[in-house]
């Protein structure tokens, strides 16, 4: 038993069930325990890897779409270029390395970084000095966007997906919370709330038309930083992307997951050990948006998305350069793309003002509801 669960265990046992939403910000964000606070979690010898780690294709394209976007608004200076959630800081580092080709958008780029992480934090911070890369850390897109004027550019990949859920089941008298209690023995278990939702999940529930026993899950940090970032872009201009593995439109059904050593264990498992992601409802994400003023775009898959703004030919670059490591950059690619793998599961979205179509999308790809 984590001492995490241990304090868990006796808040609950001191005031009752919690949310998972509550219980997810305890597992991933206690101070002292919490999984993202305590290790750095990314790559064979942590819990998962993310597409930064699998292949430096994928930053650089990003960085390129990015610099593609600021040449269409203007080339505004300066700017504040966000990433939100940036992991060892990979990412950023070899977007602006691929962005190098534009001397005037690295010197107008203030780059921001969203992280809670104390231990995130000094890998990125070791990266990007590496890189010559000047950043500045914040705990919230809000803290960013106080903090800093002009144009805001931001970039998300598997940012939504940690962040806190309720989930609601259909019972013969309607919805109930899902909460985290005590079960047999003390140990953590699942149990539903005698109490109709609560007022933030009413109006979403009402939509849904399942059967009993089905479970719905809302986000509502999702929808706010989706609408935090389209009001900043509403008012100042800019874009943003968001990466992520999810779904196109809102839908019951149970996504919460945990994963340890690469491997799924049970949400319940080691509380403070295991990384606890569900997937991400695109859906509430362009609710989000166009309730900041924004347009979203898409969601397309990550290998449509990917193959679009030139995947293949970076690629090939790449195999031209280094014939010897053609088979590693074959896997990433169909790691990245292929459908059965990346490609399909993650998707990818984009939030511009009114009448700016993003790089890599279409007009009539703007999302409808």
């Amino acid at each position: 038993m984590s001492e995490l669960e241990d304090l868990i265990r006796d808040r609950i046992a001191e005031r009752g069930p919690i949310t998972i939403a509550a219980y997810m910000q305890a597992c991933l964000g206690h101070p002292s325990f919490g999984y993202y606070m305590k290790q750095d979690p990314f790559g064979a010898e942590g819990d998962f890897t993310t597409a930064p780690e699998i292949s430096q294709m994928f930053g650089e394209l990003l960085g390129l779409w990015a610099v593609a976007g600021w040449q269409a608004a203007g080339s505004p200076a300066p700017f504040a270029l966000a990433e939100l959630g940036p992991g060892r800081g990979t990412l950023m580092a070899d977007a602006l390395r691929a962005a190098s080709g534009s001397h005037a958008f690295l010197k107008a780029a203030q780059v921001q970084l969203v992280e809670m992480s104390p231990a995130l934090r000094a890998a990125q911070e070791t990266k990007l000095a590496a890189s010559g890369i000047e950043a500045q850390w914040h705990d919230t897109v809000e803290a960013i966007l106080a903090q800093s004027e002009g144009t805001f550019f931001a970039i998300a990949n598997e940012f939504l997906d940690a962040l806190p859920i309720h989930q609601f089941q259909l019972t013969e008298a309607g919805w109930r919370e899902r909460l985290v209690g005590l079960g047999e023995g003390g140990a953590l278990a699942f149990t539903l709330s005698g109490d109709p939702p609560p007022d933030f999940a009413v109006q979403i529930l009402s939509t849904r038309s399942d059967q009993i026993g089905a479970i719905a899950e809302f986000c509502p940090a999702v929808v706010g930083t989706a609408q935090q970032c389209a009001r900043a872009i509403a008012e100042r201009g800019g874009l943003a992307l968001f990466v992520d593995y999810g779904h196109e439109r809102s839908a019951a059904g149970e996504t919460l997951q945990a994963l340890r050593d690469h491997e799924y264990v049970s949400p319940l498992a080691s509380p403070g050990d295991a990384d606890l992601t569900a997937h991400v409802d695109f859906e509430a994400v362009a609710r989000g948006a166009l309730a900041g003023g924004c347009i979203p775009f898409g969601p397309l898959t990550q290998g449509e998305f990917l193959s679009r703004i030139g995947i293949q030919q970076r690629a090939e670059r790449l195999i031209a350069a280094n014939p010897d490591h053609a088979p590693e950059v074959t896997e990433a690619l169909d790691r990245l793309t292929g459908e059965a793998r990346m490609g399909k599961l993650f998707k990818v979205m984009a939030l511009a003002p009114q009448g700016v179509i993003p790089p890599g999308f279409e007009a009539g790809e703007a999302f409808q509801l």
